[in-house]
């Protein structure tokens, strides 16, 4: 038989997944080591085992122990799946700004969770580094296992991230590019992948309101750097020991509207659900395609799943109230690509040989029937394929003898959601008047495109 003795024993091994629409801009194949095949769904679940078992073996947590951390959520995951295999306590920090579902998951695998502010020092004691640190000292045989200082972070992935890496790409790896945090998955993975080609570029994507890219480049921490963000999961107001600035070659700032867009785009381009960071990295990438050329393999790693954002990013109303979907798209907007083009109709006194002549000519699949200047009724080649194969006979007849109803007539300005509302399997197309006096189609593939 075929099976793990416990959930653990199934980190790691994620796969790597082509991205194909969102880098057709870039010249070079990227590839997306996605981590939401762990059982954590999170590329944490690595270094939260192997913090708890180097911590076993240096004595620091006896059976029965609480493991205490400050995290933006997925370590906490990570952390919950070890505890439960290991029969420990587990309670984590969380800044306010981290999504609810986060807080909810920790509490469903048996976390208690303390929610702390978010606008607040590092070293205030109410931030979740300092509510963290406090616990551990309160609490007989606990371990505050910060994975910010604590090296183990960065080993996991020196151990199993990078090695997974090079395995799946032979060894064609020329750029690895990551959201930077806690420092250690970059860290690991870029010392392991130096080691083997000192050649290969480790880029790291960071957010504005953090610390990482000026220090990179001048040495300096300046604290004008820090300000509240809302991006999840990278950039830091400190300086983790876990990051290597030796081992990253670059790092490249994205803004929380772009890393919000791309992490939706991740979703319905590619089938790639995933969180805030990825969304980051993909934004990054984009970014940065001029460093990238013909031959080039990009590993891009994603960090988490995107059922963790589906009250924030994935949220319409959460995006609009942030500025991060521009104003509703409106009946206008979807004839902006057509727009130039003269409608096409045809008379309700024509031979309907004469309609599907100009349906094919124009390779459109409905059309608009007209009388004295006005919409009386409509064909759609669905229709008429059905009515042709009852009686063929009826291509000699008139259009007005089989036509269907007219196509709704819109305003210009509703929008794209009350639309699509009106499509439906007896109405294909809709009508609006682009305001100077011309009507134009809009059909159910324009309202696709608008919403992809």
């Amino acid at each position: 038989m075929q099976f793990y003795n416990n959930i653990l024993e199934t980190i790691g091994n994620t796969p790597l997944v082509k991205i194909n629409k969102l880098a057709e801009g870039v010249n070079a194949m990227v590839l997306a080591k996605v981590e939401t095949t762990n059982p954590g769904n999170s590329v944490k679940d690595r270094m939260a085992l192997q913090m708890i078992e180097d911590a076993e073996k240096e004595g620091l947590i006896k059976p029965g122990g609480t493991v205490i951390e400050g995290t933006s959520g997925n370590t906490g995951m990570g952390l919950a799946l070890a505890c439960i295999a290991k029969g420990y306590k587990l309670i984590c920090t969380l800044a306010d700004k981290q999504s609810k579902e986060k807080m909810d998951i920790l509490r469903a695998m048996g976390a208690e969770v303390i929610v702390t502010p978010t606008a607040v020092a590092p070293e205030d004691p109410r931030s979740y580094y300092s509510v963290a640190r406090r616990l551990a000292d309160e609490i007989p045989n606990s371990l505050y296992v910060n994975q910010y200082d604590n090296t183990s972070n960065t080993k996991a992935h020196y151990l199993s991230t990078g090695p997974e890496i090079w395995e799946q790409t032979e060894g064609r790896i020329t750029h690895f590019v990551v959201g930077v945090g806690t420092g250690g998955t970059i860290s690991g993975v870029g010392k392991y992948l130096k080691e083997q080609n000192p050649d290969i570029q480790v880029l790291g994507i960071d957010t504005y309101g953090s610390v990482f890219k000026k220090y990179h480049e001048t040495g300096v921490f300046d604290d004008n750097e820090i300000y509240p963000y809302i991006t999840e999961g990278i950039g830091e107001d400190i300086l983790p020991k876990n990051v290597d600035f030796d081992v990253i070659d670059h790092f490249e700032k994205v803004t929380d509207k772009d890393a919000a867009v791309y992490t939706r785009y991740l979703a319905r381009k590619e089938g790639v659900f995933v969180g805030n960071s990825a969304g980051a990295a993909m934004a990054g990438i984009v970014q940065m395609k001029d460093r990238f050329k013909e031959g080039d393999v990009v590993v891009v790693l994603f960090h988490d799943h995107g059922s963790r954002y589906v009250g924030k990013i994935f949220n319409d109303d959460w995006m609009k109230d942030h500025g991060f979907i521009d104003r509703e798209q409106t009946a206008l907007d979807l004839i902006e690509n057509h727009k130039d083009k003269a409608l096409i109709t045809v008379s309700e006194d024509a031979h309907i040989e004469d309609a599907l002549l100009k349906m094919k000519q124009f390779d459109i699949s409905q059309i608009p029937v007209t009388s004295n200047g006005s919409f009386v009724g409509s064909l759609s080649d669905n229709y008429l394929f059905a009515q042709l194969i009852e009686d063929p006979s009826i291509r000699k007849g008139y259009v007005k003898d089989v036509m269907q109803d007219a196509f709704p007539v819109v305003n210009a300005n509703d929008s794209v959601e009350d639309i699509s509302k009106l499509i439906n399997k007896n109405n294909s197309a809709l009508l609006v008047n682009d305001g100077e006096g011309n009507a134009h189609i809009i059909t159910k593939y324009d309202i696709i495109d608008a919403l992809h």
